[in-house]
């Protein structure tokens, strides 16, 4: 690696960074000049690899303006060998004062892929020989207009009455189904959205939705219809019967709002959830494995977009 330069980006070196070809250009991702237009990417937090003059590796750490986080490394691809990848990680975790967290991003389907798993193994090789462990993996799900099951007639769905009662059965549901963003929310403003999703979610007690059962609750769904995207922001159950329909209920909430697709994040182990979502109609966008520093907690690893 004698011919290697190893360094952080100055202002005005977009191009340098973008000289770089997309490794999996069928992901759906923010632009690197978009993201520094908007500022959540910065060059001081980009860091490229050159050899002979050409781009072989470049790292991008994400934080959105006013987060109270650190940031987290969202784009880094690898055209080298793992040790390359390993070096420039640890050149920047010394100048940004330690390793943190890093969102692998891949399409649906990853393990199942051989051209995917061709592009990724060197940047994931390259993260574990920086100090850094897979800790989870979580997946996006697209809904785009797929006719929605018919309900059964047994449940009843009607808005939050208000804040007070959000609070009180999201103080009940111990593990939620979906969880849309979880990340950003940690890393914006500290909020966890699995127990506070109210200190992250805009919007009115008229978002959320309540599935009741002879008239007890047994279910809570907060819809995102301004986001991003629209999203099922958060989904959580008090009796695992009510999942396919309050997930439905959902996406006709948002579809009845003029949404043409809906997001919705899941933890890849949540098999059960996974399968209810796809019967809904949803399909994988694409899987996001989450790596942190050894000993460190880390959030969900889902993404801002």
């Amino acid at each position: 690696m004698t011919d290697l330069v190893i360094r952080p980006l100055v202002a005005g070196e977009e191009n340098l960074f973008d000289s770089m070809p997309d490794s999996l250009p069928q992901l759906r991702q923010v632009g690197y000049a978009d993201g520094i237009a908007g500022g959540g990417y910065r060059p001081e937090h980009t860091w490229v690899a050159l050899r002979g003059g050409r781009v072989v590796g470049r790292a991008a750490w994400l934080l959105p303006p006013g987060a109270v986080g650190a940031p987290w490394l969202e784009r880094f691809d690898l055209d080298a060998e793992p040790e390359v990848g390993a070096a420039l990680l640890r050149a920047a975790h010394e100048a940004l004062g330690g390793p943190g967290l890093y969102y692998a991003a891949m399409p649906a389907h990853w393990r199942r892929r051989p051209e995917v798993l061709a592009v990724m193994r060197a940047p994931m090789a390259a993260a574990r020989l920086a100090g850094l462990v897979e800790r989870g993996e979580r997946l996006r799900c697209s809904w785009t207009g797929t006719p929605l099951p018919a309900t059964s007639g047994r449940y009843v769905f009607r808005p939050a009455t208000d804040s007070a009662e959000i609070n009180a059965l999201v103080a009940r549901i111990a593990e939620p189904d979906v969880l849309t963003g979880v990340e950003i929310a940690r890393a914006v403003r500290g909020v966890d959205l699995a127990t506070d999703p109210l200190a992250w979610l805009d919007g009115t007690a008229g978002d959320w939705r309540v599935a009741l059962d002879d008239g007890e609750p047994v279910g809570l769904v907060g819809t995102a219809g301004d986001a991003c995207y629209p999203l099922v922001a958060y989904l959580g159950l008090l009796d695992e019967a009510v999942r396919a329909e309050l997930l439905a209920e959902a996406v006709r909430v948002l579809a009845a709002g003029g949404a043409r697709e809906v997001i919705a994040d899941v933890d890849a182990h949540r098999v059960a959830v996974l399968a209810e979502l796809e019967r809904t109609g949803f399909r994988q966008l694409r899987a996001r494995v989450a790596f942190a520093p050894a000993g460190a907690p880390v959030a969900a690893a889902g993404r801002q977009d």
